[in-house]
């Protein structure tokens, strides 16, 4: 890694990301060992072999069996030592029991990368763990890595590589392909050829033990031949790495997801043949949501959306969809389809009818679909088009046209080609322009002519309905990428009380308690400013009566027990509470909830609060086994609960999240539930204040994240009030947001503090950004990067390729150009770090001319768990090499990886004498040989 204290030669590798290329020879080896490689018909090994030699690969291929017998007349070999050749791949297809220490032969030879064909490891039981520890000490004698256990193998059709069991040779083409079923990736194969779909990459992820999606995803986002990439997953494996890559994809290259286990039945199954760890389908869905993600149904969409997306970019801004037919049944279904995916039909403007009205026949259906009629000819397609597109209600078109009447499905294609192409010089090319031509032989010329012009073309109107709500989807995904949460110190003068709830949790938990009392749960709420109604407890009839008239009338009585007997996670269905509207009111309720078989005289007194014309709303949080914290929300009381939350339809009683959050994705979550509708007044019902019930929502996020002692929390029901009271009995003195009950449940006290679950999307790290005056008494603000700095990063990088040649550079070595698209996607890639593994520093600055913030230098940090170790790069403008701007981000850097834990910091200098002068007076230790220069630096010693 070359790094300098002003630009480094090799910009997007060295300071955008340090190591894509690990995997390179596992997809483009110049040469390969083949273990296992037999005669014997029908074997793993002969297959193996077999599909190698018959595909155009012109690499030497080295055959490896126990008695080093040739096969198919080629030399093979007993060991890997007596190779001549450093070998790049290693195929693996000999029996289990082998595999272990042909690993540790292959690492020990210094071999890059290996498969592991050999199935029966973790999905059989223990003893196929016990192999896999095994496999996992071996790995750690090299660096090598492995594919697999239980891989089908790998393709690159583009170099001719078919080291798979799967005998046909797939099209060359950009599509990405990983798939955790060997079953599925052969079908793949056979399908692609009659759909004519092509592809950069096939691989077969198989167990997963050690290459894993991220790394995948990682080194396909890397690739130049690749456009989009497409996923069938079974078990997700690292979720963090997983995310994490997906998050510095995603907005470069589509990344489109077919996963099953949305039934418990299809959870059980995929555990089975997997081995594998299943969490909650409706978090994994939010989580591709918060990472740009896309997931599909169906194996066609996998390929379909892949194309789209990857050749057109589409990313429409909304869900409204504008139906063009000359057939009115078609668009009924297509309509249809649209609605019952999350869709809608947009409403035309009256601009738009007007419009319309003066170019079509007289009985058109003046509404969404429009109905040009069976006499339409290609003219009065083109015509109404152009008006459609224009809409301002239209997020999307599509086009249907039966071959009926004089309909002439080519040269109308020839008319939509033409729009579709001059829409991409003008602000409506976002808007994605569908096709449907339906019939046989008589729309095939159309239909080439829509497909060799990038149209999306459906057969089906009803499938292109489905395809464009997926399009609106991802672009959805995409959009929420750029928010970037972080936990503000305080809302307002008063908040929250973080010393007041951790003093609270200690005591519950030097009490032997998990459990949470009821005063105590309203404490802890209102700390973090939730609105939870007052709460008292009381132990005798006299002492109710006391807090009754506190108070003040009229009061709640409910069970305490109710609090302790269920789980903070199920939803509340104790007793029915108790009005007390006088003295004599209490007494009676407080003897009723109190008398035998009742197991306790403490009851809970509340001040009653008005439900008539509220909302009850729930929020929650618990901790999930692969993802962490998840908070959700939605309906509140226990109705909800019989319908559940896994509705078939887009939107659900109750919608799922990653906390923490900021104000757009509370609004998000708050959009993606049934009842939201009525919350923003729709349909003549009343709107609550959406303001406050989304600083609730981040409030909550907040506490979730800040305080993981805290297990599981259940908030139900919350009450909303109309923003104009104007149900019968609600009042102006009736708050606006009221809690009426919850429960706090807390991890046990003897669990490690270390282990506890944490986030995991890791908030920004506000706490490092930092103000600095530079030695010309220069304002710089150092700070993590962050997406909405994508364009000044791009600014700053094209500023140092123009400047770089001037006189300042030139005593540096010879700058990599970087072309601007791939400038763009790099730099995209460094603002969607996760950053519990790398933090990007800029430094910013006002520019003397314009007075706008500007880019003047980069810093990274990334983590390298196995060095236990932090590798760091710099880029600094020229302008303020002599400026000590150098010295501010590396300092910066040194106290971000002491703060992150690191006990070590290092460089590879590369024999660069600014960025070696920068290393030594920061402390570093130098070492130096005839090639290279590197910097280390003990964290620990300089605490």
């Amino acid at each position: 890694m070359v790094s300098d204290c002003e630009y480094p030669t090799d910009f997007e590798n060295n300071i955008l990301k340090f190591d894509y290329h690990s995997l390179e020879t596992l997809l483009e080896p110049r040469n390969i060992a083949v273990f296992g490689a037999t005669h014997e018909v029908g074997t793993v090994g002969n297959t193996l072999l077999k599909n190698l030699l018959n595909s155009p690969f012109y690499g030497p291929i080295f055959p490896i069996n126990a008695a080093g017998e040739s096969v198919f007349d080629i030399k093979a070999y007993s060991h890997i030592e007596e190779i001549p050749d450093q070998i790049d791949l290693a195929v693996i297809a000999t029996p289990i029991s082998r595999v272990p220490s042909i690993i540790e032969d292959c690492a020990k030879a210094g071999v890059k990368n290996a498969i592991a064909i050999s199935p029966g490891f973790r999905e059989t039981g223990t003893l196929g763990r016990n192999l896999e520890k095994q496999l996992r000490e071996k790995l750690s004698l090299g660096r090598m890595r492995l594919l697999g256990p239980n891989s089908l193998g790998v393709m690159n059709p583009r170099k001719g590589l078919n080291a798979t069991l799967t005998g046909t040779m797939a099209r060359p083409g950009n599509i990405g392909f990983i798939s955790q079923s060997g079953a599925l990736c052969r079908a793949v194969v056979d399908w692609s050829f009659h759909e004519n779909v092509g592809f950069s990459a096939f691989i077969s992820m198989g167990s997963m033990l050690d290459v894993d999606w991220g790394d995948l995803i990682h080194y396909l986002g890397a690739d130049p031949y690749t456009q989009s990439i497409v996923i069938h997953m079974e078990a997700i494996g690292d979720v963090k790495s997983f995310l994490a890559a997906a998050r510095e994809v995603a907005l470069i290259k589509p990344i489109i997801l077919l996963k099953g286990g949305r039934t418990e039945a299809a959870v059980k199954a995929a555990i089975a043949h997997t081995g594998g760890i299943m969490g909650s389908d409706d978090v994994f869905e939010a989580a591709l949501r918060r990472c740009g993600i896309l997931r599909v149904n169906r194996i066609s969409e996998l390929f379909n959306l892949s194309e789209v997306l990857a050749k057109r970019k589409f990313q429409p801004q909304g869900n409204r969809l504008t139906i063009i037919t000359n057939s009115g049944g078609l668009g009924v279904l297509a309509t249809d389809a649209l609605v019952s995916t999350g869709g809608q039909p947009g409403n035309l403007a009256a601009a738009t009818l007007a419009h319309l009205d003066e170019v079509l026949p007289t009985d058109w259906s003046r509404s969404n679909p429009i109905d040009i009629l069976g006499d339409a000819d290609s003219d009065r397609y083109q015509q109404a088009i152009e008006i459609a597109v224009r809409d301002p209600n239209t997020d999307g078109v599509l086009v249907i046209l039966a071959p009926q009447g004089v309909a002439d499905p080519t040269e109308t294609a020839e008319k939509l080609k033409d729009i579709v192409n001059q829409l991409q010089t003008t602000p409506l090319k976002h808007k994605p322009i569908l096709a449907s031509w339906v019939g046989g032989a008589e729309v095939v010329a159309g239909e080439t002519i829509l497909n060799r012009h990038q149209i999306p073309t459906y057969p089906y109107p009803d499938s292109a309905a489905r395809l464009f709500n997926l399009m609106w989807q991802h672009s959805y995904c995409l959009q929420g990428m750029y928010e970037t949460p972080a936990l503000p110190n305080q809302w307002d003068a008063g908040g929250p009380h973080r010393a007041q709830v951790e003093h609270l949790i200690r005591t519950v938990h030097q009490e032997g308690r998990t459990t949470l009392t009821p005063v105590e749960t309203a404490t802890l709420l209102s700390a973090y400013g939730l609105p939870m109604v007052t709460t008292r407890l009381a132990t005798t009839e006299t002492e109710a009566v006391e807090i009754a008239n506190e108070m003040g009338y009229p009061v709640v009585l409910k069970r305490a027990v109710d609090w302790l007997e269920e789980s903070a996670s199920e939803p509340h269905r104790g007793t029915t509470p108790w009005h007390g509207a006088s003295a004599a009111a209490v007494h009676h309720a407080y003897r009723a909830l109190t008398a035998p078989p009742a197991l306790s005289s403490t009851v809970i007194l509340q001040p009653l609060i008005e439900r008539a014309g509220a909302y009850e709303l729930m929020m929650s949080s618990a901790t999930d086994a692969q993802f962490g914290p998840v908070i959700r929300f939605g309906t509140g009381g226990w109705p909800a609960d019989i319908y559940g939350d896994r509705a078939q339809a887009p939107r659900r009683h109750r919608a799922v999240a990653l906390p923490p959050l900021n104000d757009t994705l509370a609004q998000r979550l708050i959009e993606q539930t049934l009842i939201y509708p009525a919350l923003q007044g729709q349909q003549g019902y009343p709107a609550v204040d959406l303001k406050v019930l989304k600083l609730m929502l981040m409030q909550f996020g907040q506490l979730v994240v800040e305080q993981p002692w805290i297990r599981e929390i259940q908030i139900n029901p919350l009450l909303m009030h109309p923003e104009v009271p104007a149900a019968v009995g609600v009042t102006q003195t009736t708050p606006m947001a009221a809690i009426l009950d919850a429960r706090i449940v807390l991890h046990s006290a003897s669990c490690d503090p270390a282990s506890l679950p944490q986030p995991l999307l890791r908030p920004y790290p506000s706490h490092y950004v930092q103000s600095q005056i530079l030695k010309d008494r220069t304002p710089v603000t150092l700070r993590p990067v962050c997406p909405t700095d994508e364009p000044r990063l791009i600014a700053f990088h094209q500023r140092l390729t123009e400047t770089a040649q001037t006189e300042g550079y030139t005593r540096y070595p010879p700058l990599r150009h970087l072309s601007p698209h791939g400038a763009s996607e790099q730099i995209m890639r460094l603002c969607f770090l996760d950053f519990d593994q790398e933090i990007a520093l800029v430094a910013e600055s006002p520019n003397t001319q314009t007075g706008l913030s500007q880019i003047i230098g980069v810093g990274r940090l990334s983590k390298l768990p196995a060095e236990k170790a932090g590798q760091f790069g710099l880029v600094v403008d020229g302008e303020y090499r002599d400026r000590g701007l150098d010295q501010a981000l590396l300092q910066q850097l040194i106290d971000i990886g002491r703060q992150e834990g690191l006990p070590l910091l290092k460089a590879e200098v590369m024999n660069n004498p600014a960025l070696s002068s920068l290393c030594e007076k920061a402390g570093f230790e130098m070492g130096r040989s005839e090639t290279e220069t590197t910097a280390r630096l003990s964290l620990s010693a300089t605490a």
